[in-house]
């Protein structure tokens, strides 16, 4: 099975010469970053915020004790973020804070846009050239041209601009996916940061020492 794989990749190769080649690399260094950002976006608890949203609800009614408790146990990189606001942080020092973090999950996108935009070029850059050496055939050919030959050219020259696509076109959803991810994570931190600062509930408040507590 592997050396009909190999086999089927030196074919392809052989027929859509360099640019196919640089499309492969290409390919595979955008397979090694979606993964990468998997693991990073796993890692970080991208989405998984339940802890953190109780911390705030808890915080938001008053119930300070109970917010630091939530806050603890979870893992979201926004923990840091959410402990200053609770500590009465600046808001637009913590939305710097978040923004960090948010470049730092999002190194990567940029490739993968460039990726997306450029592989149809290139695929389109091999189709021109192996339809210039067709057409080169062609005339060498002279009057004894071959029909096959001309037909033969021009599938090998759209099969540069097919693996281009095919390149392009999951790169660029992942991209919309990763993004729309960190466009949803934006909105989150934004409403944590906004809600801890201006809760609505009131502090528990302690007794005073020397009052006793009146029973009604």
């Amino acid at each position: 099975m592997l050396d009909l794989v190999l086999s089927q990749m030196k074919a392809l190769l052989g027929l859509g010469g360099p640019v196919v080649m640089l499309l492969l690399v290409v390919s595979v260094l955008t397979l090694a970053v979606v993964l990468y950002k998997l693991w990073q976006l796993s890692v970080a608890r991208v989405g998984s915020h339940t802890a953190l949203r109780s911390a705030v609800r808890a915080w938001d009614a008053g119930r300070r004790s109970d917010a630091r408790e939530a806050l603890s146990l979870s893992q979201s990189y926004l923990v840091p973020i959410v402990s200053a606001t609770f500590d009465g942080g600046e808001k637009e020092r913590l939305q710097a804070m978040a923004e960090e973090r948010f470049a730092a999950l999002e190194r990567g996108f940029r490739f993968l846009d460039s990726v997306a935009q450029l592989a149809p070029l290139l695929g389109l850059f091999g189709t021109v050239l192996a339809m210039i050496q067709a057409f080169q055939s062609m005339q060498e050919a002279g009057a004894q041209v071959d029909p096959s030959l001309l037909a033969g050219g021009i599938w090998v020259a759209l099969l540069t601009t097919a693996v281009g696509l095919a390149v392009a076109m999951p790169t660029a959803f992942i991209l919309a996916w990763f993004e729309g991810r960190m466009n949803a994570e934006r909105v989150a931190a934004d409403t944590f940061i906004l809600t801890a600062l201006s809760p609505t509930g009131s502090a528990e408040s302690a007794p005073e020492p020397g009052m006793v507590p009146r029973h009604g």
